[in-house]
């Protein structure tokens, strides 16, 4: 081949060049196949694909006696320029106005395809990410390319989701999965006395990491938001879990605190769990704050009911039914204190009726039927004024074993005092969600206190509550750490009775339940009696459907029982807590 027809040869493939305008290996193969002189062909390449500063060059041949590869120069240029025209290509996306677009838009034309170059993807990725729209044949390349994708940052994988519910999906789930964990395992660690599920503040629990990711992945995006609710609704829906309820108003409310207006400013829940959120925050409702949550509930529209089955939800909420119950057991020591009725006061209808909404959030959803639970008068006229009666026998009582004995009324008076609930109370812990609630927060509220008697009397009605509400974790959860407040107790026969024959034993089939007592008992069986302790260890024998962690839990207590020969150490008392069972004084205007 003549020395003309090699350089038209070289010139032809260095003109073969990619899409991007840079020569890439491809090329330079062609080059050194296609030519006589190969040595040529690499110093020519070289030359045209070096930095072109005339000064430059006369430096090189010093890098090489000092050993410093080529490679390595031209890398730490490569890195030092990407990262000066990544900062730059930030400081263009502050800006305002069509100029910025037009600018990002026209970089981008130019180097998206060295988008697959590792050493150019950032500088692609920065001028994707400050783009407020993206066209359609960047986006589908990478979702088609799996690194490509994985290496795309959240504002731009926000565009992809619209149209991939899928990759959302993908992206979704784990946060949920480790939240709905997180959740458990402070309601089941048999080691947690003191970090208690309704100790964090609201603003503390929606700080967390999932739901900051969360809200982080929504950016300001409306559709993404529905389509994350509408995975929330779909998950409790199939599972009855009401941590997605939480989730559900935790996020909300993370993205109120990100002022984030483009979805709170339509949220049509916003204000209703603005103003719940404010209440649970300040473990109060006023009257005012009850005006208003009685106004976003009577001014649904017609048409527009379908806000009931997010409104459910968030009062579904198990910090939401804490506040609820808890501030009625508050209003109803009110209203004994003043001899006044139930019936007669505004905010605890409000509350009752709040929680009957929170308590139906799964039929309603799941049937779709959405209209708001009408409140029984009943639980009003006849369920209250029986739990208030039973309520003033049990400070009665109490009163009267802190006065002098000579001062102290008859046993006969005292047994009037100690029987069994009042009929009324027992017939609607049964049929009645409202009720049952009520009466599971009076129990904790007298274990608070360590009212050893009134815990008695009403625990074991707890075993009948409407839908075994009395058995869900929340609860069990609380009333177990109370109850190893009372360790002393445990060495009575008939408290066991109660604690564990009459209530724990009668749901012993629910896999947690099982979980709950066994940390009841991994922390009171030193003060049980040998036999009581004999019984429970049998009964407590997970089966073969049990899981791994209750097989382990209970692997673990026959084990400490066998060997602890140590007391137990003495438990941390609750009374730095804001607990939701502290006797608050309820404010004049009730």
């Amino acid at each position: 081949m003549s020395g003309g027809r090699q350089r038209s040869m070289f010139t032809v493939h260095q003109n073969q060049q990619s899409e991007s305008g840079i020569h890439g290996q491809t090329y330079l193969l062609e080059t050194l196949t296609n030519c006589t002189d190969p040595l040529k062909a690499i110093e020519e390449f070289q030359v045209d694909n070096g930095i072109h500063l005339p000064s430059l060059r006369q430096m090189l041949p010093l890098l090489d006696l000092h050993g410093i590869r080529r490679l390595d120069f031209h890398n730490s240029i490569l890195e030092a320029l990407r990262d000066k025209l990544v900062a730059h290509i930030e400081e263009i996306g502050k800006k305002e106005g069509r100029d910025r677009d037009r600018k990002l838009k026209d970089m981008l034309a130019k180097s998206f395809p060295s988008v697959h170059i590792k050493q150019l993807r950032p500088i692609i990725m920065a001028i994707l990410k400050n783009i407020s729209h993206i066209d359609d044949k960047y986006l589908n390349v990478l979702v088609k390319d799996t690194e490509l994708y994985k290496d795309t940052d959240t504002e731009v994988k926000r565009q992809i989701w619209k149209d991939n519910q899928s990759l959302l999906v993908n992206e979704v789930s784990p946060l949920l999965t480790q939240y709905i964990r997180e959740k458990e395992n402070i309601l089941f660690d048999h080691n947690n006395l003191t970090n208690l599920f309704f100790t964090p503040s609201p603003k503390l629990r929606r700080q967390g990491e999932v739901v900051q990711k969360l809200a982080h992945m929504i950016g300001s995006s409306v559709k993404l938001y529905d389509m994350v609710l509408q995975f929330l609704r779909t998950l409790f829906l199939r599972t009855h879990n009401v941590h997605y309820c939480t989730l559900r108003a935790e996020l909300l409310m993370a993205l109120h605190d990100l002022e984030i207006q483009d979805i709170i400013s339509i949220d049509p829940c916003h204000k209703f769990t603005w103003c719940l959120d404010a209440c649970i925050r300040e473990r109060n409702v006023d009257v005012k704050r009850s005006r208003e949550l009685q106004g976003f509930l009577d001014s649904i529209k017609r048409g527009h009911e379908t806000v009931l089955g997010d409104l459910s939800m968030t009062l579904c909420d198990p910090y939401a039914i804490n506040f609820l119950a808890t501030s009625t057991i508050r209003i109803l020591h009110h209203l004994i204190n003043n001899e006044n009725l139930p019936r007669e006061n505004h905010v605890l209808v409000l509350l009752l009726r709040m929680l009957s909404l929170g308590l139906s959030a799964w039929v309603m959803i799941d049937t779709q039927d959405f209209k708001e639970p009408k409140l029984d008068s009943q639980v009003v006229t006849k369920f209250m004024p029986a739990l208030m009666s039973l309520m003033v026998d049990d400070q009665v009582r109490s009163l009267n074993t802190k006065m002098p004995l000579d001062e102290r009324e008859s046993a006969i008076t005292i047994i009037e005092h100690s029987g069994p609930v009042p009929d009324a109370v027992q017939a609607y812990i049964q049929e009645s969600s409202v009720a049952c609630t009520v009466a599971m927060y009076y129990t904790l509220h007298v274990a608070k206190a360590k009212d050893r008697l009134a815990l008695m009397r009403i625990l074991g009605s707890l075993a009948n509550c409407d839908h075994d509400r009395a058995f869900e974790d929340p609860f069990l959860h609380f009333l177990v750490a109370l109850l190893i407040q009372q360790v002393e107790e445990f060495a009575a026969e008939d408290f066991c009775t109660v604690i564990f024959d009459e209530f724990f034993c009668t749901g012993l089939s629910r896999e947690n339940v099982v979980r709950h007592v066994l940390k009841l008992v991994w922390h009171v069986y030193p003060k049980l009696p040998p036999s009581r302790l004999s019984t429970l260890t049998k009964v407590l024998q997970p089966s073969s459907t049990h899981d791994e962690a209750v097989h382990k839990l209970y692997t673990d207590f026959v084990e400490k029982i066998s060997t602890d020969t140590e007391p137990p150490p003495e438990p941390p008392s609750f009374d730095y807590l804001e607990s939701p069972l502290m006797s608050v004084p309820t404010p004049s205007h009730y």
